[in-house]
């Protein structure tokens, strides 16, 4: 090596070490980046050292240039490589909440529940929408269509038809995005990635139990005020009633809506109020005698006693319900409604929209059934059945 050639070579390894030097002393990745820049630069100096032994030229200052830019995008390299594998811990992220209808009060506590939970990481925005009804299929594919073509990296959705919405739902996941059912299950049940929800059926057999106890053997004319038959989430609750009111062949893996002898009218309410108080003054021109009636949600139960006390039959009249929302709360401390099974929307969309956002960020993605619980709450409790009391479902209502 000639003498120019050995000052240039210990002029870059004094830079080297000064990199290495000054890179040590802050941050570990940094440190790996600027020894790997360092290696590069020297291996190129000494090939350039090499060859002067084969030839009698110097190398050049373009030489030493070169092997300069190599070692710069070495170290862009390295760098880049690097910031790739880190964590996205704060990477934007959309997350789409569709849910049936915001008329229905639980709905309205789920989507607060999900924007609160938005609201608490850092670099998410919450896009939201529903359909114009309970059972508004089309108007839901809508909507989620227009969320992922925003950028919406995962979707929470209560499904408004368990079995319309399963081939879209196949065709978003097929594109990546990840699919989580909220409330209401899709059939079947693994479509989505993941559901966060009440266990519908355990809901209607609390209920249908303390029914069943309150009767203590007393003849029970029932109306139920259901959804569509499609849908999952209004079948459970209709066949889990029916179950806990003593018939066992009816079981939570039973996936068409049953009757027994002691229904004596069936009506769609769709989950809404004046829906339920139609289809209650309807079974009251049917069937005057009813004494007990079975409604899907809060809304429905409302509605037929609404209808009850118009007809002068809300005092000899047993309603029960699911929800546990705080309009119904109040409903069963005012004496409308007898029981309700409490579910807790908050919690899904919490558990939703945390899910999805681990997953884009190149987390675990969230997989199976995660039951978020329920509480029979009862204004009179009746001996053999669990229940809280109205200052539990006050505490816990949404």
């Amino acid at each position: 090596m000639s003498a120019e050639n050995r000052s240039l070579a210990h002029d870059s390894l004094r830079v080297g070490t000064r990199i290495r030097t000054a890179r040590i002393s802050t941050m570990g990745h940094r440190r790996r980046i600027a020894l790997m820049g360092s290696a590069v630069a020297l291996t190129i100096l000494a090939s350039a050292c090499s060859s002067s032994k084969k030839s009698p030229s110097t190398p050049s200052s373009s030489a030493l240039a070169a092997a300069t830019t190599a070692a710069a995008a070495a170290t862009t390299s390295a760098a880049a490589a690097v910031s790739s594998a880190a964590p996205a811990g704060d990477a934007p992220v959309k997350v789409g909440l569709v849910v049936k209808t915001l008329t229905n009060p639980f709905f309205v506590a789920m989507q607060k529940g999900a924007q609160a939970a938005a609201a608490k990481i850092p670099g998410v925005t919450l896009l939201t929408g529903a359909g114009k009804t309970d059972s508004d299929n089309a108007g839901q594919v809508t909507v989620v269509e227009n969320m992922i073509n925003a950028g919406a990296k995962g979707i929470l959705i209560t499904p408004a038809d368990s079995k319309a919405i399963v081939p879209s739902v196949k065709k978003w996941r097929d594109a990546g995005i990840v699919i989580i059912a909220l409330d209401s299950p899709t059939e079947p049940l693994d479509a989505t990635d993941a559901l966060f929800a009440t266990d519908n059926f355990k809901a209607g057999v609390a209920i249908g139990q303390y029914a069943k106890a309150t009767f203590a053997g007393k003849p029970a004319k029932i109306v139920t005020l259901d959804l569509l038959p499609s849908i999952a989430v209004g079948y459970l609750r209709h066949n889990g009633f029916l179950n806990g009111f003593g018939d066992a062949t009816i079981t939570a893996d039973t996936k068409e809506q049953k009757n027994t002898a002691e229904v004596v009218c069936e009506g769609n309410s769709d989950g809404d109020q004046a829906k339920g108080q139609a289809a209650m003054e309807t079974c009251l021109q049917k069937s005057p005698d009813v004494n007990l009636v079975y409604a899907i949600n809060e809304p429905a139960a409302t509605g037929a006693y609404t209808a009850l006390k118009a007809a002068g039959k809300e005092k000899g009249v047993l309603i029960v319900a699911v929800d546990g929302g705080c309009a119904g709360i109040q409903a069963l401390a005012d004496g409308k409604i007898a029981a309700t099974s409490q579910q807790y929307p908050l919690k899904m969309a919490d558990l939703g929209v945390q899910a999805i956002v681990t997953a884009a960020r190149g987390g675990a993605k969230p997989s199976g059934y995660t039951d978020t619980g329920v509480n029979l709450i009862a204004a009179t409790p009746v001996a053999g059945v669990d229940s809280k009391d109205l200052a539990f479902g006050k505490a816990n209502c949404w």
